[in-house]
């Protein structure tokens, strides 16, 4: 355990595996729209794109990503010094460099803990008020579980190589919706003739043109890499469980599990107001 600091296991590779067919498609979406531009571009700025994959686990590029996109924080000094102290514990028995990763705050009202980017451990700030530091190691060491086993980084870099083809198929999407939606007849038809020709050029490009083997893994990518995400919440469970934190962490989500059971208690309906009350002897 302690030599094994950073890696990747079986659920951080396979998730980059299933989604390279739709980073194949980003790469084109890139080369074509740059070479709409200037054909020079079209050839250049794919290249630089590839490139650009790596620097998103720079130390400053890391910082913007939690604090602008996962809306995090740095901890104050009171919950640094706490914090300081639960994570001294739990790379001491992982034997990891405690200076390997940050931690951050995140202002969320949920318990929950969050690995970002390559070298970022956050956590809410409901968990840090709420869990004693038993159990806050507990969680601070699954999300560890997730950085050393890989799947972090692998998630972040399969995302960021998807997000071109995302875009087009979420503007696709929203488009067809928006005519076939529409009251008018016209836009009605319109969006059943796009969506008609956007089957006939899928399956043409399935079996007229022998591409199964990119639109199959694009289509089927989705439910593969929910269920290598589960994989790799399993890891980090038992990464968390290696370190001697078992029962602590199936104690958060125990707990966690009888609050989401609980149904919230109705807020009670005003009372009616009293009747007016009968007029008393005159004088009274």
């Amino acid at each position: 355990m302690k030599a094994y600091q950073r890696g990747v296991d079986g659920a951080a590779l396979s998730q980059l595996v299933v989604t390279l067919p739709t980073a194949l498609i980003s790469l084109a979406v890139v080369s074509f729209a740059f070479a709409l531009v200037n054909p020079v571009l079209g050839l250049v700025m794919p290249v630089m794109w590839l490139l650009s994959g790596p620097l998103v686990f720079h130390r400053s590029a890391e910082a913007a990503i939690a604090r602008y996109l996962l809306g995090m924080r740095r901890p104050t000094p009171e919950e640094a010094e706490r914090l300081g102290a639960v994570w001294e514990e739990v790379t001491r028995r992982a034997g990891v460099d405690q200076g390997t990763y940050e931690l951050w705050v995140q202002e969320r009202a949920e318990l929950n803990a969050t690995a970002a980017a390559g070298h970022i451990v956050g956590v809410t700030r409901h968990a840090l008020e709420r869990l004693p530091n038993s159990r806050l190691a507990a969680v601070l060491a699954h999300e560890l579980g997730h950085h050393v086993g890989g799947h972090t980084w692998a998630g972040m870099l399969a995302d960021w190589y998807a997000l071109p083809a995302r875009t087009v198929w979420r503007w696709i999407t929203m488009g067809l919706l928006f005519l076939l939606g529409s009251r008018n007849v016209a836009g009605i038809a319109c969006g059943g003739c796009l969506s008609v020709t956007f089957l006939w050029f899928v399956y043409a490009l399935t079996f007229t043109e022998s591409m199964w083997w990119l639109t199959l893994p694009v289509a089927l990518g989705p439910f593969f890499v929910a269920w290598l995400h589960r994989r790799a919440e399993c890891r980090a469970d038992d990464y968390a469980a290696g370190l001697g934190f078992g029962d602590e962490l199936m104690e958060v989500l125990a707990e966690e599990h009888r609050a989401q059971a609980v149904p919230p208690v109705p807020p009670m309906p005003p009372a009616p107001p009293a009747p007016p009350a009968a007029p008393g002897p005159y004088g009274a």
